[in-house]
């Protein structure tokens, strides 16, 4: 399964689960309810996979979660805030980067519609 057939298959599950619960909870809750839908789906997916940092060779676990890793090549970053920010596309950036993974998705919940909290990201390794 290519990147974009796997990130269609996210960005489907994201708009029923906002679909079903709305903006307005918990980043934890609709990140839990993400992962049962992208299971339904038959997906492998990794929850809060640890992000070491490597400077010249020297590993640091400095505590970098990347939310929800898909099929081990696309990442989904997850928020329920009023608004994405410069921040939150860095953050999301940074973990591509990181990961050597080219395809992410930073989702805002806490919109209306999804549409207006969905980002898609790409790493030009």
């Amino acid at each position: 399964m290519t990147e974009n057939q796997i990130g269609t298959i996210i960005i489907d599950c994201a708009i029923k689960v906002h679909k079903e619960l709305g903006p307005g909870l918990l980043e934890s809750t609709y990140q839990t309810c993400l992962v049962y839908e992208l299971m339904e789906e038959g997906l492998s997916v990794e929850v809060e996979k640890a992000l070491p940092v490597v400077y010249k060779r020297v590993r640091l676990d400095a505590g970098y979660r990347i939310d929800i890793l898909v099929e081990n090549k696309v990442i989904v970053e997850l928020k329920s805030v009023e608004a994405l920010n410069d921040i939150h596309l860095a953050q999301i950036l940074t973990y591509l980067k990181l990961s050597d993974k080219r395809l992410g998705y930073l989702i805002n919940f806490n919109v209306k519609l999804l549409k207006q909290g969905l980002k898609r990201v790409v790493n030009n390794l």
